[in-house]
């Protein structure tokens, strides 16, 4: 496989991942200010663009502010509508190896983002939701389960790790505010199994507790970490009998393992920075798996189906 042809599909499973999730915290967010009369806008918008890694912002932050360049803005490369455009850009590098249903899902969604920027902010984030469910169970149902594959997994998993612990830094950003991590849950699309597995006790800690364990439920930390280990473990078909020759599987099985077995405690006490530090390891994850796997011209040992 060309290492153009698999960057390409890494990339696209990460920009799917971040359009899906840049809604969802925007849409926590939004609720958060329009919920919560003690929230401080000027405030929160600060620390939410803060989390999101924009640090150049000139004026005072405020909602539409905020809409503006994570949502709306096809010039800002932290907006929706932008990670929407450079994902039909992957996916025209990638197209000779994707089906034709997986395209036409990408190309219809860019089609769309004019329309969609039109919209009212919630109108919006469900479109994207709609969308990007719609782009992903296309690609699950039509996707061989070779290389390919397992690069897009990869990327999809990576940063949807990323993007979760951005989630977990905003909510608990917001103090002891309730309202944040029940917001938080529904983003995730947990909510409904968070009651089901604790019995409607709403506890800040369990809420915690489940979006950072939980290894049954696909959008926790631990979980999409798991994903993204047995992913590479698929492409490193050499293998070692000690050790990892991949550093990108080092990378993720060390940030996986610090979160897995520290007590709960250690971790909500400081979150924001145990959050940042596991985006830190995302992002070394990502420039390793680049040094390894995109920096050639191609793999001429790499043929055929990775066996399962």
């Amino acid at each position: 496989m060309l290492s153009r042809i698999a960057e390409s599909l890494f990339w696209i499973g990460r920009y799917l991942e971040r359009a899906d999730d840049t809604a969802r915290l925007l849409d926590v967010q939004m609720q958060m200010l329009v919920e919560d009369p003690a929230t401080d806008e000027v405030t929160s918008c600060q620390q939410l663009f803060a989390v999101m890694g924009i640090e150049d912002f000139e004026g005072v932050p405020n909602r539409w502010s905020m809409l503006d360049l994570l949502a709306y803005d096809q010039k800002s490369p932290s907006a929706i509508a932008s990670v929407i455009g450079s994902m039909r850009e992957a996916a025209r590098s990638a197209r000779e190896t994707l089906s034709t249903d997986v395209w036409s899902a990408i190309n219809t969604t860019w089609q769309g983002v004019p329309a969609a920027t039109s919209m009212r902010p919630v109108e919006m984030f469900n479109w994207v939701r709609r969308r990007t469910a719609m782009i992903s169970g296309t690609a699950d149902d039509s996707m061989p389960r070779d290389q390919g594959w397992y690069f897009y997994v990869l990327g999809r998993s990576i940063e949807r790790t990323d993007m979760t612990a951005r989630l977990l830094s905003t909510a608990a950003s917001a103090g002891a505010s309730g309202i944040a991590w029940q917001n938080t849950l529904r983003a995730c699309g947990g909510y409904e199994s968070f009651l089901r597995t604790y019995r409607g006790i709403e506890r800040d800690t369990a809420a915690a507790e489940y979006l950072l364990l939980d290894r049954w439920f696909p959008r926790s930390i631990v979980s999409s970490l798991s994903e993204a280990e047995r992913a590479l473990t698929r492409l490193d078909v050499a293998g070692r009998r000690a050790g990892f020759s991949d550093e990108g599987l080092r990378l993720l099985g060390r940030a996986r393992t610090e979160i897995e077995y520290r007590p709960l405690n250690e971790i909500l006490e400081t979150m924001p920075f145990e959050m940042e530090r596991l985006q830190r390891a995302c992002a070394a994850a990502s420039d390793a798996i680049t040094a390894r796997y995109f920096a050639q011209e191609d793999w001429h040992s790499w043929t055929g189906r990775v066996s399962l």
